[in-house]
């Protein structure tokens, strides 16, 4: 079954990612976990994100195209990035997802992937 796991960070942890007393035990932590799911074999398709400031939101209103910079969110985390992973069931998932760094400063959350439709 496969599961997507989405990361939330705070802004603080955005910005250890350029920081450069603090950046390379952020990233360090992050290279060792992306290399735990790529070595389990389990990784299906990832990437990390730029930071939220970089995100441009559309919605449409009464027909009409409204477009924002920067998201919004009712939290102060943000999604920092996702891996879509393929394991037996939702408990090897949130293992996985307790391993990330994101769990120890932030909240993962896992979802499973809606299988495309049958083929009628």
């Amino acid at each position: 079954m496969q599961y997507m796991l989405m990361f939330r960070e705070g802004e603080a942890e955005f910005d250890m990612r350029d920081d450069p007393a603090r950046a390379p035990a952020y990233w360090g932590a992050w290279t060792a976990y992306i290399g735990a799911l790529n070595q389990a074999g389990i990784v299906v398709s990832g990437a990390g994100l730029q930071p939220p400031r970089s995100s441009t939101v559309v919605k449409v209103r009464d027909g009409r195209r409204q477009i924002q910079d920067g998201p919004y969110p009712d939290t102060k985390e943000q999604l920092g990035g996702y891996f879509v992973v393929e394991v037996p069931d939702l408990d090897v998932a949130l293992d996985w997802a307790a391993r990330s760094p994101a769990a120890a400063y932030g909240s993962v959350e896992v979802r499973p992937v809606l299988p495309p439709p049958a083929a009628a």
